[in-house]
C-alpha cells in the first residue's frame, strides 16, 4: 500500500532512472524488439469482401444463376444480378463502417508515457519498445510485460487475467502482465516482452476489435437459415424431377421451373440486410463520436431495461471545485483542544472559531497541498485541491498512500519543522469515523445539498498499521462542489419515457448522490441506498437493488454484485463509468459504455466508448439499437414468409405433378415488390421498442401461418385457372401471379404497422410498380404476365381478399399482447 517517498521530489526525480536513449531505442527498432501487435478496430477489407461474397447461399443462387444464363431467356436470370447488387450494398456499408471504426479507434486509443533520455513522452502502443521504462498511474492499462522499477503504493488488478478480484500490491522488482491495469498509485516498470510474445496480448487486442461474435439474432438467423439448407435439397430434387415428368419434350422449361422454385426459398438478402443494419448502425454511431468495439452490442443495447450510472464523470463532469474549508479543531498538530480556541466540546465535531482559528486554516491548507503533490494521478477530488491550495514550506512527505476507491481514502505521513512524525489522512468522512460520530451530522447536512464532503483527520497511527484511521483525529471538512452535466437530466427523462430503470451507482456518500440524482429529477433518488448495509446474499440483493435507485459507498465488487442481481432477476443491464472501480461492473454487464476521457483500463473492458464524454449520447446510442434489432425482426418476417410459401408451392407442385406456377422472372418482381425495396427501407426506419428474447420464435410464429395462407391461396388460384385450358399457361401463370402479389402486399402491410405516412405511401408504391407492370406492354412481354378477359383476374382478386382477411385474423391472434394494430 505504501513505500517511501524519499527525502525529497528533486532526489526522487535524480534517482528515478532515466530510459532508453535515441540510439538504444534505434538498435532495437533495428532488431524488430517493438510491440508490434495489430490492434484492429475491424475487419480488413478482404475479410469483409469474403464474408460478403463466399457466402452458403450465394454460391446456391450462384449456380442456379448459371445454368438459367445457359437455358435462357435473359429476363429470368435478373436473381442473379439482384444478388450482385446486393452484395455490392453490404460490402461498401461494411467498408464504410470500417473506415469510421479505424478513424475512432485512433481517436480512443491508449497512449502510455515512456521515459527516454531522462524525459516523460507519450507514445503509441506500438511504439514501446523492449527494454523501455513505461510509468504507470492510476486507470492505465498494462499492454505489455515487464518488471517494476519503480512502485509508489502501486496496486495492479489482474482480474481479465486470473479471475481474482482483490487488487494485487506490487513492489520492484515484481512481475507485471499485460492484460492488467492500475487502480491505485504509481511507479514506472521495465518492458521484458513485447508484441505477440507479451502474455495475454491477444486479450489487449481482442478488447478493441470490431467482432462478429454469437448474438441470439445471429444464431437466431443461422439456425433458420440451416433448417432451409435442409429443406432446400430434397425439394430440389423433387421439384426438379416433377418438371422434368410435366416437361418430357421441354428440358429448358423444366430447368427454368424448376428454378423458379428453388430461388424463393433461399432468404438471400436476409443476412446481407442485417449486417448492412449493423454496418449503418455503426457509422451513424460513429458520426456521434461513438465507437463501437464489438459488433453485438448494438444488439445488446436494444435489450437493455436498466442502466446502471456512475454519478462521478457521468451525471456529473470529471471536474469539481473547492466550495467550503470547515476547520474542526484548534489543534489539528496534537488533536487537541486549546483554551478559548475554539467551540468544539473535545469530540472534534465542531468548527473552529477561536484565536488561533486563522493558524489552523493555514496549517490545514499547507497539509492539504502537500497531500496533492503526494499522488503522482491525483483523481478529479485531489486535483481541486491541488488548484487550490499550493504545498506549504517546513514540511515534507516521508510516505505516501494514493487513493483507493476499495478503502476510500488516501494519506500520506508528513514530518513537521520540529521532526515530529504525522499521519495524515483523507477521504470520505463515514469510512474514517466511527458510526455516530458528532462531526458527521455536518456531513450528512452538507451531502444532502448535493456536496461532496471529505475529511481531513491526524492520526499518531503508522501508514503502514493495517487500520491507520483507528485513532483519528478529525481536523477539517473540504467541501466539493460538482458540476453537473447540463444533459443529464433530459437523459435520464429519456430513460424514464422508454421504461428503462436507472440505477445510480456511487461510491460516494448516498445522501450526497441521492440530493444530486433528485436535482435531476430521478425517481427513488429520495430513498438513497447505503451500500455498506446492502445484504451479501445473492437473493435479498437483488430484491434490494430492484427497488431501490441510488446507492452510495458501493465499493468495486459491490458494483459487480449489483450488476449480477440485476441479471439474475432477467434484467438486461447496461453500466456505464469512467474510472478504474468501474472496470469490474463494466467486463460483467450485459453492455459496458465507457467515457472516453476515462481511464484506459474503462475503455479496454467496455464494448462502447463515447469519446466526447457526453451522457446525452447514450439515449442515441439505445435507440439506433433498438431501431437496428426491431428492423431486422421485421425484414425478417417478409423473407420468411416468401419461404414458407415457395415451400408449400414446390410440395404442393410436387404432389400434383404440374407444372410450377412461376418462371424465375416471375419471381423476382414478387420478391422486388413485396421483400427487396420495402425490406431495404423497412430496415433504416426509425424504431424505439425494446428488443426481447425469442427471436426465431416470434419470427417463426407469423411467417410459417402467413406463408401457409399465401401458398394456399395461390396454388388455389393456380389450379381453378387450369381448369380452364382456353386460357394457356401464360394466363394461368399471371393469375396466379397477381393472387401471390396481393397476399404478399398484405402481409407487407401487416409488418409495415404501426402506419406512418412514409410506410402508407412505401405499401401504395409497390401496388402502383406491380400496376405498371401489368398494364405496360413491354413490361408485359419481358416478364411474361398477361391476364384474359374478366373471369380468372377477378377470381384471382377474390381469393387475395378471402387469403388477406385470414392473414388478419391470424396476426391479431399471433401478435404479441400490446402489440399496435
Amino acid at each position: 500500500m505504501t513505500s517511501p517517498a524519499g527525502p525529497a521530489a528533486a532526489d526522487l526525480a535524480t534517482a528515478a532512472p532515466t530510459g532508453l536513449t535515441g540510439a538504444e531505442v534505434a538498435e532495437r527498432v533495428a532488431r524488430g524488439e517493438v510491440n508490434d501487435v495489430p490492434v484492429r478496430s475491424s475487419r480488413s477489407t478482404t475479410e469483409i469482401v469474403r464474408a460478403n461474397v463466399l457466402t452458403r447461399f450465394n454460391a446456391i443462387i450462384g449456380c442456379l444463376f448459371a445454368v438459367i444464363v445457359v437455358v435462357g431467356p435473359l429476363q429470368d436470370s435478373l436473381f442473379g444480378f439482384i444478388i450482385v447488387a446486393n452484395t455490392g450494398i453490404g460490402i461498401v456499408q461494411e467498408l464504410r463502417a470500417k473506415r469510421t471504426l479505424d478513424n475512432l479507434a485512433v481517436v480512443g486509443e491508449a497512449h502510455p508515457r515512456v521515459r527516454r533520455d531522462g524525459r516523460s513522452v507519450e507514445l503509441t502502443n506500438a511504439e514501446i519498445v523492449l527494454g523501455d521504462l513505461v510509468e504507470l498511474g492510476s486507470g492505465d492499462r498494462i499492454t505489455v510485460d515487464g518488471q517494476v522499477s519503480e512502485a509508489e503504493g502501486l496496486e495492479i488488478d489482474e482480474s481479465l487475467l486470473t479471475g481474482e478480484a482483490d487488487p494485487v500490491h506490487k513492489q520492484v522488482s515484481d512481475p507485471i502482465l499485460s492484460g492488467s491495469f492500475v487502480v491505485a498509485g504509481s511507479g514506472s516498470f521495465t518492458t521484458t516482452r513485447v508484441g505477440r510474445e507479451a502474455y495475454a496480448a491477444q486479450l489487449a487486442e481482442e478488447a478493441s476489435r470490431f467482432t462478429l461474435v454469437s448474438s441470439e439474432l445471429r444464431s437466431g438467423i443461422d439456425t433458420i437459415l440451416r433448417y432451409i439448407t435442409w429443406l432446400l435439397i430434397p425439394t430440389a430434387i423433387g421439384l426438379i424431377l416433377s418438371q422434368l415428368y410435366v416437361n418430357k419434350q421441354d428440358v429448358p422449361e423444366a430447368v427454368r421451373r424448376m428454378v423458379a422454385g428453388i430461388v424463393p426459398m433461399v432468404p438471400e438478402g436476409l443476412v446481407l440486410l442485417t449486417s448492412m443494419a449493423f454496418a449503418i448502425g455503426v457509422v451513424r454511431l460513429g458520426r456521434r463520436q461513438c465507437l463501437v468495439q464489438e459488433l453485438p452490442a448494438i444488439e445488446g443495447l436494444a435489450r437493455v431495461d436498466t442502466v446502471c450510472l456512475d454519478k462521478t464523470g457521468t451525471l456529473t463532469e470529471g471536474g469539481m471545485d473547492i466550495a467550503e474549508l470547515r476547520v474542526l479543531s484548534s489543534g489539528p498538530e496534537d488533536g487537541s483542544s486549546e483554551d478559548g480556541g475554539s467551540e468544539e466540546d473535545g469530540s472534534g465535531a465542531e468548527e473552529s472559531t477561536g484565536a488561533d482559528a486563522d493558524a489552523d486554516r493555514a496549517l490545514v491548507e499547507q497539509v492539504l497541498g502537500l497531500l496533492g503533490t503526494a499522488d503522482a494521478r491525483p483523481n478529479a477530488s485531489l486535483q481541486a485541491i491541488i488548484d487550490a491550495y499550493p504545498p506549504g514550506q517546513g514540511r515534507r512527505v516521508l510516505q505516501a498512500a494514493p487513493f483507493s476507491s476499495a478503502r476510500k481514502w488516501s494519506g500520506a505521513t508528513l514530518q513537521g519543522p520540529d521532526g515530529e512524525d504525522a499521519t495524515w489522512l483523507l477521504g470520505a468522512p463515514d469510512v474514517l469515523l466511527p458510526a455516530g460520530h458528532p462531526a458527521l451530522a455536518q456531513v450528512d447536512q452538507l451531502g444532502a445539498q448535493g456536496l461532496r464532503v471529505l475529511l481531513l483527520g491526524r492520526s499518531s497511527t503508522s501508514l503502514d498499521a493495517p487500520d491507520p484511521a483507528l485513532d483519528l483525529a478529525p481536523v477539517a471538512l473540504v467541501v466539493l462542489r460538482q458540476r453537473l452535466r447540463p444533459d443529464a437530466g433530459q437523459t435520464l427523462a429519456f430513460f424514464a419515457q422508454q421504461n428503462v430503470s436507472a440505477k445510480v451507482i456511487s461510491g460516494d456518500n448516498a445522501v450526497s448522490v441521492g440530493a444530486v440524482a433528485a436535482t435531476l429529477g430521478l425517481p427513488g433518488a429520495d430513498d438513497p441506498v447505503d451500500a455498506r448495509t446492502l445484504p451479501t446474499d445473492p437473493e435479498l440483493l437483488a430484491d434490494v437493488v430492484e427497488q431501490h435507485s441510488v446507492f452510495g459507498r458501493v465499493t468495486p465488487q459491490q458494483k459487480r454484485d449489483m450488476v449480477g442481481a440485476l441479471q439474475s432477476r432477467g434484467h438486461h443491464v447496461a453500466m456505464t463509468g469512467d474510472g478504474v472501480n468501474d472496470v469490474l461492473a463494466l467486463k460483467d454487464a450485459d453492455i459496458g459504455v465507457a467515457m472516453g476521457a476515462g481511464s484506459e483500463a474503462t475503455r479496454a473492458v467496455a464494448q462502447i466508448v463515447l469519446l466526447d464524454n457526453s451522457f446525452s449520447t447514450l439515449p442515441l446510442v439505445v435507440a439506433e439499437g433498438r431501431r437496428v434489432i426491431g428492423n431486422i425482426e421485421r425484414v425478417a418476417n417478409l423473407f420468411l414468409v416468401k419461404t414458407v410459401y415457395s415451400v408449400l408451392l414446390a410440395l404442393a407442385v410436387i404432389i400434383c405433378r404440374v407444372p410450377y406456377p412461376f418462371l424465375p422472372r416471375h419471381s423476382t418482381v414478387l420478391s422486388a415488390l413485396t421483400i427487396g425495396i420495402p425490406g431495404f427501407f423497412l430496415a433504416l426506419a426509425p424504431n424505439n421498442e425494446r428488443a426481447r428474447e425469442g427471436f426465431v420464435r416470434r419470427v417463426l410464429r407469423f411467417a410459417i401461418p402467413a406463408g401457409l395462407i399465401a401458398g394456399t391461396a395461390s396454388f388455389t388460384c393456380y389450379l381453378l385457372a387450369r381448369a380452364d385450358h382456353a386460357t394457356g399457361q401464360v394466363a394461368d401463370t399471371s393469375s396466379t401471379t397477381v393472387t401471390l402479389f396481393l397476399v404478399a402486399l398484405w402481409v407487407l402491410a401487416i409488418i409495415a404497422r404501426p402506419y406512418t405516412w412514409w410506410r402508407v405511401v412505401l405499401v401504395i408504391g409497390m401496388a402502383v410498380g406491380f400496376g405498371i407492370v401489368l398494364v405496360v406492354p413491354w413490361l408485359q412481354d419481358f416478364f411474361q404476365l398477361d391476364l384474359h378477359g374478366y373471369r380468372d383476374p377477378w377470381t384471382a382478386v377474390g381469393i387475395a381478399l378471402v387469403a388477406g382477411l385470414v392473414l388478419e385474423l391470424a396476426w391479431r391472434l399471433m401478435r404479441p399482447t400490446g402489440e399496435q394494430a
